[in-house]
């Protein structure tokens, strides 16, 4: 569906703009969050495991444990944003992550003494990186919808992709801060303080985000749900001018008043595939490439400077094929960008499967590498994010994407949890696994998804309203 000049008259860029830059920062802490821990990891496993003969396997769920505040968060983000709102739920969000960078620099605060690890002080880490993780689950959820709620048809594809660039951008900043931090350092400094700061770093973007959270208005979609109409329609004109946004309001009003808003009224198709959207995002193995950067670097034979440098690169070519999404996600369509997201990743994880294999290693396996999280970048990194934010219906958008988000953190931390223990038994079948999954999310997306590509949300009710027939097989025509 191609907008015309009328449809699109009206729009205040810049006001959209400003709101979408600020919505952003939950994805910038997303991603700062989650990618923190890998330049903290080996500090940490000194620090927290090694000292106390733990195994490998606590060590990975250390790592990891964010990832079950992510799910906690993703499966609570439903009942948050529609009982409290998006706008709310997001503020929540900043206040855990401002909680969260406080605690795990410093977990020894009240109950433990500095320098002397314990069991105790071990779940009091766990504990601040699980309640931060709650805050990444809710704003991973929440800041695509809010965004795309917001958003006009024509710009939704681009604008929620800016919350990936911006999640990607937060991974490339703490990058650059754990380098700094660490450069120069030596490895007992860095086990003892260098991961406090990295850690501690975050407490800047958080409080900035939820001090600018207060200048943002509500969705006007969950206004129009909770009927306070005179204040979503206020936004919709500012947004999309007076026209245009009467309109849009009663489009929305119509969808709203259709449906009781149970999760399975458009049927069960919409819920499967967003849940293996989730699902495959994970299971290509993306998050063991962006947590485990700096120890792959190390083991293909880098110094510990030369690996965070490396980590660096690989974010940089992270962020730049993110804006290629971002440039051709509404000009090329959501179903082209991820089939060949999925061709490009199955060839890079195969070749570093190859290369475990024989062991090979050098600047072949930083290439593949890079080929393969360019390929995610440049696909299912913002595109997954854009068909969730916009696949699901008005009426069950928050509880159908708290759904799939928590299905999506569950799968990460499954992944994640398991690398060690993988790559232990073998590196060639673990990333021949990955490789694998790549494949089939091809075949997934060519079978099973539709394609969204300048649809307005309501539209999403008349698409998944078509006969039950045409769900039951896993088809959707568009």
């Amino acid at each position: 569906m191609i907008k015309t000049e009328k449809e699109t008259a009206g729009q205040n860029l810049p006001y959209i703009a400003g709101i979408t830059l600020i919505a952003t920062l939950g994805g910038l802490l997303f991603g700062y969050d989650t990618a923190v821990i890998s330049g903290a990891e080996k500090s940490v496993q000194a620090y927290l495991i090694t000292g106390q003969g733990l195994s490998t396997w606590v060590h990975g769920v250390t790592i990891s444990s964010a990832l079950i505040g992510c799910i906690l968060g993703g499966a609570i983000s439903g009942v948050f944003s529609s009982r409290l709102g998006r706008k709310n739920t997001l503020i929540i969000a900043a206040i855990l992550f401002l909680l969260s960078a406080l605690g795990s620099g410093y977990p020894e605060f009240l109950f433990f003494n500095e320098g002397e690890p314990t069991m105790g002080l071990l779940y009091m880490f766990n504990f601040y990186r699980i309640i931060g993780g709650i805050g990444v689950g809710l704003a991973s959820a929440v800041c695509p919808v809010y965004i795309g709620e917001i958003a006009p048809a024509n710009l939704r594809g681009r604008l929620v992709s800016l919350n990936q660039f911006a999640i990607i951008f937060g991974m490339l900043v703490v990058y650059f801060v754990n380098w700094g931090i660490a450069k120069g350092q030596t490895t007992e400094w860095l086990n003892e303080v260098g991961w406090r700061w990295m850690f501690l770093s975050e407490a800047i973007p958080a409080g900035l985000f939820g001090l600018l959270l207060f200048f943002v208005p509500e969705s006007p979609r969950y206004l129009s749900m909770v009927n306070r109409d005179d204040e979503a329609l206020k936004i919709l004109t500012k947004v999309n001018g007076a026209v245009n946004a009467r309109k849009i309001f009663d489009d929305i009003k119509n969808t709203v008043e259709h449906h009781s808003g149970n999760l399975w009224s458009y049927g069960k198709m919409v819920i499967i595939i967003g849940i293996l959207l989730s699902v495959f995002q994970q299971f290509v193995g993306i998050n063991v490439a962006l947590y485990y950067a700096p120890r792959i670097f190390e083991s293909m034979g880098a110094g510990k400077d030369a690996s965070m440098l490396q980590t660096v690169v690989m974010g940089v070519v992270n962020v730049l094929f993110t804006v290629l999404a971002i440039v051709t996600v509404d000009k090329w369509g959501r179903k082209p960008l991820l089939m060949v997201g999925s061709v490009g990743m199955a060839i890079g994880m195969f070749a570093i499967s190859a290369f475990a294999y024989y062991e090979i290693i050098g600047i072949s396996t930083l290439v593949f590498i890079i080929v393969y999280t360019a390929s995610f970048m440049m696909s299912w990194g913002p595109i997954c994010w854009v068909l969730i934010a916009e696949i699901f219906p008005n009426k069950i958008r928050g509880k159908a994407v708290a759904v799939a988000v928590a299905a999506q953190w569950a799968a990460n931390y499954f992944i994640s949890a398991t690398y060690p223990s993988m790559m232990e038994f073998s590196g060639a079948f673990t990333y021949g696994f990955y490789g694998v999954m790549s494949v089939l999310s091809f075949l997934f997306v060519w079978k099973m998804v539709p394609e969204t590509k300048g649809r307005s949300l309501e539209d999403m009710e008349a698409l998944w309203e078509k006969e039950p027939q045409s769900r039951s097989k896993g088809k959707v025509t568009v």
